[in-house]
């Protein structure tokens, strides 16, 4: 087990937005150096970074050159060039989680046979290189109504993803190499976070419920614990612990899964970084997925994932009013809750859907913490701010 050497230790960040903020305020309480690159001189991190630099993380020069300056380099989202990782690894800087890890995780396609290779359950999917092929498979009958396109690579939040009911919806289809999986009959959708260090050690904190808001298809609440069965939770537990001990990443890995409505758990998809479906952790679990995402990538004892409090989070999305500078009503009154816990991430500016913070519900039953969560999202609203 390696010692931290909080003096001069250089964390790098790529990618700039609300997960690098979090993950810097969690290295900032061991003084660990850190540098973030991003192309928004706005970004969440770019303010409480010890050092910012503004580049685009699907550069190649530009990541390349921001990696030789730390000694270890991470990152907060899948979006990155990975050719200038492999080569920082090449010449024996450190990355963590590998780029090889990262490379079979941004190609949805690739992650899902690894799945099947592994004997690890997901949906059932086909590849097809573009949306003309995707029409031809209709009509030859090979893909049937109801079925869900995922693009292979880029898509975040909901984006990239086109669910398809009938003849009428394939206007929807994207024009992108695609996996097509069959639409799952799903009951409820979870999420388990796993961690790991390069010891072999691992962990995996509560399983959690996802709720998504249907317009947005964003999460819209985390429920922590989730009501799911204590089988199906053990069962998303050991899937998410064997992909990350086959992987042999160093970190954290969010997994996702579908419990459908006849009882089974599979695999949807898995992110090698801190996600949305951890920020519960931040207060109601011993420790949060951001110092455990630390303590994997720097070869640390994990600490504890033991549950302190149920919880529930909710997302602070933008309005449907458009674009401009936020406002935001109802903190004051939410502040008043017994129990919230309000994180703002410093977006200036809002826009429909955006992400603009999360709060977390803490109580002594997920049930109170859920009527609670109910009346901060009636209170909290975030408005472009408007000359009258």
């Amino acid at each position: 087990m390696e010692r931290l050497v909080t003096s001069n230790l250089k964390l790098g960040i790529i990618a700039g937005g609300q997960l690098a903020k979090m993950l810097i305020q969690e290295a900032s309480k061991w003084g660990i150096i850190t540098y973030v690159l991003d192309n928004d001189g706005h970004c969440p991190a770019a303010k409480i970074a010890s050092h910012f630099i503004q580049g685009s993380n699907l550069d190649f020069d530009c990541v390349y050159e921001f990696g030789k300056l730390v000694d270890i380099l991470t990152f907060e989202i899948e979006h990155v060039h990975i050719d200038a990782l492999k080569k920082l690894k090449s010449e024996g800087y450190r990355v963590a989680p590998d780029p090889e890890i990262l490379a079979l995780i941004q190609d949805k396609g690739i992650q899902k046979e690894f799945y099947i290779a592994h004997g690890i359950p997901c949906a059932p999917f086909t590849p097809f290189e573009s949306a003309e092929d995707i029409l031809r498979g209709i009509d030859e009958g090979s893909i049937r109504y109801p079925f869900v396109q995922k693009i292979r690579k880029g898509g975040y939040d909901g984006r990239g993803v086109a669910v398809i009911h009938r003849e009428e919806d394939v206007g929807k289809l994207l024009p992108f190499p695609s996996i097509i999986e069959e639409k799952v009959n799903v009951s409820k959708e979870i999420s388990v976070i796993a961690s790991r260090n390069r010891k072999g050690e691992v962990k995996c904190f509560p399983c959690v419920e996802m709720v998504f808001d249907p317009d947005a298809n964003l999460v819209d609440k985390i429920i922590c614990p989730s009501s799911v069965s204590r089988e199906q939770a053990e069962k998303a537990e050991l899937f998410a612990s064997r992909i990350i001990e086959l992987l042999k990443l160093e970190g954290i890995l969010a997994v996702e899964f579908f419990i459908t409505e006849t009882g089974e758990v599979l695999v949807n998809e898995a992110a090698p970084r801190p996600h949305n479906s951890g920020h519960t952790t931040i207060e109601s679990i011993i420790t949060s997925q951001f110092e455990q995402h630390l303590r994997g990538i720097l070869n640390l004892p994990l600490g504890s994932t033991r549950l302190k409090l149920p919880s529930v989070m909710v997302n602070i999305l933008g309005g449907p009013e458009g674009e401009g500078p936020a406002v935001y009503e109802g903190l004051t009154e939410s502040m008043a809750i017994d129990g919230v816990k309000i994180h703002l991430y410093g977006k200036k500016m809002t826009k429909p859907y955006r992400k603009m913070g999360h709060v977390t519900i803490l109580s002594s039953s997920v049930e109170d913490a859920l009527r609670k969560a109910e009346t901060v999202q009636r209170l909290i609203k975030v408005k472009p701010w408007k000359k009258n």
